[in-house]
């Protein structure tokens, strides 16, 4: 906050309305770009010993498995709740909203996979986990355009018509 208010950074955010609007970002920051291209859904991680775990009985498994799955909705469903009212305060607070162009959005996403691709020749770390992914992802991406994205795009058009 004081770095954005003394103009040494240009921008902040923290995972989304609900904290941006708690850490009263808005009160020194006139804009509020969206969509966060940086970080397209909540994520928690639980780093635990491989070999600890697997010296657990299959029950404390089963706990610490279920514990993160509830840790992970219990999160989602809290900011899935609190950052619709949230916007609408940073709104009535002066915010203004406004979308990345489609130019940074491609120049980013552009950059990021340039990344991707160079870590992935230098890092067989990196190149471990990211081919993997990258193959799981596209997959994903199909099955959205086929499924999700096309049934949002209807309801929230849908949602739209019918909202005064």
């Amino acid at each position: 906050y004081p770095a954005l208010e003394k103009g040494t950074i240009d921008a902040a955010e923290w995972v989304g309305p609900y904290d941006d609007e708690k850490l009263g970002f808005y009160k020194v920051a006139k804009y509020y770009y969206y969509p966060g291209w940086w970080e397209g859904g909540l994520n928690l991680s639980a780093i635990v010993n491989r070999e600890q775990l697997e010296s657990l009985p299959k029950e404390y498994r089963a706990i610490l498995e279920a514990a993160c799955y509830e840790a992970s909705i219990a999160m989602m469903t809290k900011y899935d709740a609190q950052n619709p009212i949230a916007l609408k305060k940073l709104i009535g607070s002066g915010a203004v909203l406004r979308p990345f162009s489609r130019e940074i959005l491609q120049a980013a996403h552009k950059a990021s996979y340039e990344l991707y691709e160079e870590l992935a020749k230098t890092n067989p770390k990196w190149k471990k986990i990211y081919e993997p992914w990258k193959a799981f992802r596209d997959d994903q991406y199909l099955w959205f355009r086929v499924a999700e994205t096309t049934f949002d795009n209807f309801t929230f058009t849908a949602g739209a018509q019918r909202t005064p």
